[in-house]
């Protein structure tokens, strides 16, 4: 999602070639949408990034196709993007067929191995919001219930599976009701997607895939895999952020961290990053905790974070983001080193009841 903006194609392709060829990377998430900070300028830039890298591994004879997971994501409703399809004002077949279509083109591939539905066509707390308002829920076409919906989006991935453009479908940003929905009306209808994996926000700052009516009970009885995003809360699990030793949370604490990284480097650019990632007193509280129980155990936030968020047994895959070659290796090299016992983990859960999920 950096493809294009924090990171030029060259630098891209480099990291690209040590991902796979050093380490054995094979999973490679991108959007529609993407890079960001979204504009109309460079929107597909990362698309066109990944399947130019692909390709060209491919005619070399460095890469097989077969040998990586190319997922990308349709973007649901968004009047703030109208350079995507004019809104796109809502999550329907013309418009997931429309978007799988463009996506293969950037890509220059002839399939997808993923396609995911970036966000719900419907109301949900999602980005930083917590608390569900049912006065706030809406459907983009009138007469049409949430569940008439999730129909119509299933019936178009299972067109375009059966068309040969995509392997797999999946979701992304969902809630409990939505993918257990999904999952009955695989069973239920014919000529309907079964979706096999979900892309969520999850990490030692992020829980609510653990908690009461979260996803974890039902991608664990539905057989659903998560695909983890954001297991650093956009670089703030690495600690980097937080102020230099002696100096509390006083006015300026967000002016922390090295210029280049993202949240700095894209200061007001990016309202997401600012709003569901803020560097206040309580996030910089938790963090702080987290890394003294890190240290503790004789390691770095940046590898209790990682090997927390693999610790999961229904976390099939941990999305990293990094913008150079050490960083890579870094969180590769934690990343290899599997899950965290039981003992650590009962730690974790301590002081998240102490904190709990600042970056919701």
């Amino acid at each position: 999602m950096l493809f294009g903006t924090t990171l030029s194609e060259d630098e891209a392709r480099r990291l690209l070639d040590r991902a796979h060829l050093h380490h054995g990377v094979s999973f490679f998430d991108t959007a529609e949408m993407y890079p960001v900070p979204q504009s109309s300028a460079t929107q597909g830039d990362s698309e066109r990034i990944l399947g130019a890298w692909v390709r060209d591994r491919i005619r070399r004879g460095a890469l097989r196709r077969e040998d990586v997971t190319v997922a990308t994501k349709v973007s649901g409703p968004c009047s703030e993007m109208p350079w995507i399809r004019g809104g796109p004002h809502r999550l329907d077949r013309a418009g997931i067929v429309a978007s799988c279509e463009a996506s293969l083109l950037r890509l220059g591939l002839d399939h997808v191995d993923l396609l995911q539905l970036h966000w719900p066509d419907r109301y949900v707390p999602m980005f930083g919001d917590e608390l569900y308002d049912s006065a706030r829920r809406f459907h983009s076409k009138p007469g049409e219930t949430s569940a008439d919906s999730l129909l119509e989006q299933l019936s178009a991935l299972r067109d375009l599976e059966d068309r040969g453009l995509v392997r797999e479908s999946g979701l992304s940003n969902e809630t409990a009701w939505g993918l257990t929905r999904c999952a009955g009306l695989a069973r239920e209808s014919p000529g309907v997607a079964r979706v096999a994996r979900v892309q969520q926000c999850y990490s030692l700052l992020c829980r609510g895939l653990d908690q009461n009516g979260g996803l974890r009970e039902c991608c664990h009885e539905e057989g659903v895999s998560v695909i983890a995003y954001s297991p650093l809360a956009m670089g703030l699990l690495t600690g980097k952020y937080l102020p230099p030793e002696g100096r509390g949370v006083e006015a300026g604490y967000d002016r922390w961290g090295p210029p280049r990284a993202r949240l700095n480097l894209h200061r007001g650019r990016y309202s997401e990053a600012e709003s569901r990632y803020p560097r206040d007193e309580r996030t910089t509280r938790a963090v702080q905790a987290y890394r003294e129980l890190a240290h503790k155990r004789g390691m770095s936030l940046t590898e209790l974070s990682i090997r927390f968020v693999l610790s999961s047994e229904v976390v099939g895959t941990a999305l990293l983001g990094c913008v150079d070659e050490a960083q890579l290796d870094e969180l590769c090299l934690y990343a290899g080193r599997g899950g965290l016992d039981r003992d650590a983990l009962e730690e974790i859960d301590r002081v998240h009841a102490a904190h709990p999920s600042p970056t919701p």
